[in-house]
C-alpha cells in the first residue's frame, strides 16, 4: 500500500523539483525584483531559454506519468485477458483466442497474436514469432522512456547556454562600471546561477526516472513473456499442421482438424492452398475446405 502511494505522488514531487529554481528564486534582492522581471531584463534570448526550460520540465513530468502507467505488469498483461486466453487455448479455440488478442492492444495480446498466427507451422515457427514480436513491442515500449535520457542530457546544456549569456552580461557590467555598481553585477551573476540550477533540477530527476523505468519495464516485459510461454506450452503442434489462424482462417472446426484421422494407406500430398496433408484424390481439403483438382 505504501509503495502504491509513493508511485502516486512521485510525478508531483518531480514536478516540484523541476520547478524548484523558479520557486526558490521567486524573489531577488530582498523583494525588489521578481524572477520574471529579471528574466525579461535578460532580453529575448534569455526569455526563449527559460521557455525551453519550462517546456522541458513539463514534458519530463508527462513522460514520467505515462511510464508509471504503461510499465505496470497489469498494463502489459491484464489478468482478465490472461484468464480468457488460458481457457481458449486450453480448449483448442485458437481462432477465438487470436480474435481476443486482436481486440486488445497491449504487449501480451500483440505477442500472443503473432504466435497464434503461426500455430500451424510448428513449435519452432511459433517461438520465432514470439521472440521477434516480443523484441519489437519491447522496443516500442522503451522508446518513450529513452526521451527521459535525452532530457537529462539536453536540459543542462540549455542551462549552460543561459549561464554563458549571463556571464557575458556580467562581464559587460564589470567592464562598464567596474566594481562601483555591485548591485548590477550581482544581478547578472544571479542570472547565471539561476540558469545553471534550473538545468540541473530538470536533469537529475530525468536521469533517475530513466534508470528506474528502464528496470521496471524490463521486469514487466519478462513477466509478460513468461505468461505467453505458459499459455502455449501445452499446444499439440503435431496435430495442427497447416492450420490457418488469423485473418485467413478457413472456418473449419478445430475439433475436426485435431481429431480427424488420416486415411489408412494411400498416398499423401500437401494441399496447394493451405499446405496441409491430405490424401491424394480427396476433395475438398479437410483443412481449409478448398476444392482440389487432381
Amino acid at each position: 500500500m505504501i509503495k502504491n502511494k509513493t508511485h502516486r505522488f512521485l510525478p508531483a514531487l518531480l514536478l516540484t523539483a523541476a520547478l524548484a529554481p523558479t520557486i526558490a528564486f521567486a524573489q531577488h534582492g530582498g523583494g525588489e525584483k521578481s524572477i520574471i522581471g529579471q528574466i525579461l531584463e535578460g532580453g529575448p534570448l534569455i526569455v526563449f531559454i527559460w521557455l525551453c526550460i519550462l517546456g522541458t520540465s513539463i514534458i519530463m513530468v508527462t513522460l514520467i506519468i505515462q511510464n508509471a502507467i504503461n510499465f505496470k505488469k497489469d498494463k502489459l498483461a491484464p489478468q482478465p485477458l490472461v484468464d480468457s486466453l488460458r481457457q481458449l487455448v486450453g480448449s483448442g479455440n485458437y481462432q477465438e483466442a487470436w480474435e481476443t488478442c486482436n481486440a486488445n492492444k497491449n504487449y501480451l495480446a500483440n505477442v500472443m497474436r503473432a504466435g497464434l498466427s503461426r500455430i500451424g507451422r510448428g513449435k519452432e515457427a511459433v517461438e520465432t514469432a514470439i521472440a521477434e514480436h516480443g523484441l519489437r513491442e519491447a522496443t516500442l515500449l522503451r522508446t518513450r522512456n529513452s526521451y527521459l535520457s535525452v532530457i537529462g542530457i539536453v536540459s543542462p546544456m540549455i542551462g549552460l547556454l543561459g549561464t554563458v549569456i549571463g556571464m557575458m552580461g556580467a562581464f559587460a557590467v564589470l567592464a562598464g562600471s567596474g566594481v562601483s555598481d555591485p548591485k548590477a553585477l550581482s544581478g547578472k551573476i544571479s542570472e547565471v546561477l539561476l540558469a545553471t540550477a534550473a538545468g540541473l533540477f530538470i536533469a537529475i530527476p530525468a536521469f533517475v526516472s530513466y534508470y528506474i523505468f528502464r528496470n521496471v519495464s524490463q521486469a514487466s516485459i519478462v513477466h509478460a513473456d513468461d505468461i505467453v510461454n505458459q499459455l502455449l506450452i501445452d499446444v499439440p503442434y503435431e496435430e495442427l499442421p497447416g492450420m490457418h489462424v488469423g485473418d485467413n482462417y478457413s472456418g473449419a472446426p478445430v475439433a475436426h482438424q485435431m481429431g480427424a484421422a488420416q486415411p489408412a494407406g494411400g498416398a499423401m500430398a500437401n494441399c496447394p492452398i493451405c499446405a496441409g496433408m491430405v490424401a491424394v484424390g480427396t476433395s475438398p481439403c479437410q483443412h481449409c475446405g478448398s476444392v482440389l483438382s487432381w
